[in-house]
């Protein structure tokens, strides 16, 4: 891990930035000047690239900036060689700000454009964040560049500099762990330890030895003293993973370590004084086990101080094309293989798979299709078929089923139960959401009477379109030939009679593609896959 990384205790810290360089191009010499006079000013390195002049000559290199023509071979080979650099983040400037486009910028490699003539504040600041952002990520591992990803980055960095104990949640596979060590790693607690423990994976007993510590003759076994995580992580850092598998009794003793930031090893009489900062993770609703009695409710609200929720790979798509290249980059270092590509229709595939597995599981596939892949490029052949011919293929559990604890009494409710319990909660959510936007549109359309009769429903066209609509007493033709496929409200109907309707026009409407019914409807694909179950749709 680069020196640079770990020495920031803030993202604006002077002596770092005088450790990175941004790169300059001398294609426009003017504005090229003025940028390096206002870089220079703010404390960074700069050095002015002349044509011929490569991006790896440059080792501590943290920013590109294009001051001229992107179409230009010089501009091009510089993003080429700018991605080839661990994705180095690259500014260009464009002639005007209509040319400013998504589209554009992925077209020429850039992460943000200027329109000329660019004020020098304006591009310190827009090189500022992506600087901080690339060495967030040098520190977290962590790759992408869509929304979810730069709001979770963002946030590490506001809330590494202080104290408070953070929860992190999101699918198992997101990258906990990695996020857990970039705020160690950013805050004032990086030159001390960061220790990382798996809840799950140990017994009750052995848990809470580990945890706090014991004494000699404490338990059988224990032949001497030992000091536990709490005492190792002094003024560093505790991160606790699967913080929804800890035992009730342990959760007690967290609990008063979290408030009093002291604690007695086992089967000792003097009390520790620490200070310790814990991060902990879960894959698990807390919230719900909250609810259920599973977990405390006041050690949920002490560790959900400072919250972060990470997405799950399948809702950040356009990330995936980074992260393949970036483990194609770190397996071929690792193994010693020569760098290969990976086609567009192998890329497509990738884009298209939900990954269950998260960017753990991507991670896993890239570098085994690299250590075995035939040629230089990786084709759709080369994936394997379970993910090639998964077409999408999604869970169906709308809720997850959480295990007992290790050492916990039975509580007499079966799984199953306890499934069909978070499944009821789940839907009365959901009820209650329909409830109040059908209640809102009613308000919106006062002319809605009582006593409108009934139509039917026609057969969908290529052309169907769904709506909810008010019925006027006794349409006209004309009004009934406006419409191809119309979803009504009859009195007496019910809401459950009317959402059903709904959900059999918009299947209609996508030809059974229950992914694009969902963003039709405005719900979760999970909640739609029970309803077509419960509607026997």
């Amino acid at each position: 891990m680069p020196c640079s990384c770990c020495a920031a205790s803030t993202p604006n810290h002077t002596t770092l930035q005088m450790a990175e360089t941004v790169l300059i191009t001398t294609q426009e010499l003017e504005p090229a000047v003025r940028l390096r006079d206002a870089f220079r000013d703010a404390g960074y390195g700069v050095e002015l690239i002349t044509p011929g002049e490569r991006v790896a000559d440059v080792p501590d290199a943290a920013l590109l900036v294009l001051t001229g023509a992107l179409e230009e071979r010089q501009a091009r080979r510089l993003t080429r060689e700018a991605m080839e650099q661990d994705g180095l983040p690259v500014i260009g400037l464009f002639d005007t700000d209509s040319a400013i486009t998504p589209d554009a910028k992925q077209r020429f490699g850039l992460h943000e454009g200027i329109a000329k003539p660019a004020d020098p504040a304006e591009v310190v600041l827009i090189g500022r964040r992506l600087i901080d952002r690339g060495r967030l990520r040098r520190v977290t591992g962590i790759v992408g560049e869509t929304d979810p990803m730069v709001e979770t980055l963002e946030r590490v960095i506001q809330i590494a500099p202080v104290s408070s104990t953070v929860l992190l949640t999101g699918e198992s596979g997101t990258g906990k762990e990695r996020v857990a060590r970039g705020i160690h790693a950013l805050s004032p607690r990086r030159h001390k330890p960061f220790i990382a423990t798996n809840v799950a994976a140990m017994a009750e007993t052995l848990l809470e030895s580990e945890l706090f510590g014991h004494e000699k003759g404490a338990f059988t076994g224990a032949v001497g003293q030992r000091k536990g995580f709490f005492e190792l992580a002094h003024r560093g850092t505790l991160f606790l993973d699967e913080m929804g598998e800890m035992p009730m009794a342990t959760q007690t003793k967290l609990l008063r370590v979290l408030e009093e930031q002291r604690f007695r090893r086992l089967g000792g009489e003097t009390e520790i004084a620490v200070d310790v900062r814990v991060i902990a993770a879960t894959n698990q609703p807390l919230r719900q086990l909250v609810e259920v009695g599973r977990f405390r409710r006041d050690l949920y609200f002490r560790l959900n101080v400072l919250h972060i929720d990470l997405p799950p790979l399948r809702e950040r798509r356009a990330d995936i094309p980074l992260l393949v290249e970036a483990f194609i980059r770190e397996a071929s270092r690792e193994h010693d293989r020569p760098r290969i590509s990976i086609s567009s229709e192998a890329m497509a595939i990738l884009t298209g798979y939900d990954w269950p597995g998260n960017v753990r599981e991507l991670r896993n596939l890239v570098e085994s299709m690299v250590v075995l892949a035939p040629g230089q490029v990786i084709r759709p052949e080369d994936i394997p078929p379970d993910i090639r011919d998964a077409r999408g293929r999604s869970r169906l559990l709308p809720v997850p089923l959480t295990r007992s604890n290790a050492g916990d009494e039975p509580s007499g409710t079966p799984p199953e139960l306890e499934f069909i319990f978070h499944t009821l909660v789940q839907l009365r959510v959901d009820v209650e959401d329909l409830r109040h936007q059908f209640d809102e549109y009613r308000q919106s359309h006062a002319e809605v009477q009582s006593g409108f009769s009934g139509l039917t429903l026609p057969p969908p066209t290529a052309s169907t379109r769904m709506h909810i609509v008010d019925i006027e007493p006794e349409p006209t033709a004309e009004d009934l030939a406006a419409e191809h496929d119309v979803v009504v409200f009859r009195p007496g109907m019910t809401l459950a009679d009317l959402e059903k309707n709904a959900i059999t026009a918009a299947l209609r409407e996508v030809a059974g593609n229950r992914r694009k019914a969902a963003e039709m409807l405005g719900m979760g694909e999970r909640t739609l896959y029970r309803k077509i179950k419960e509607y026997g749709l």
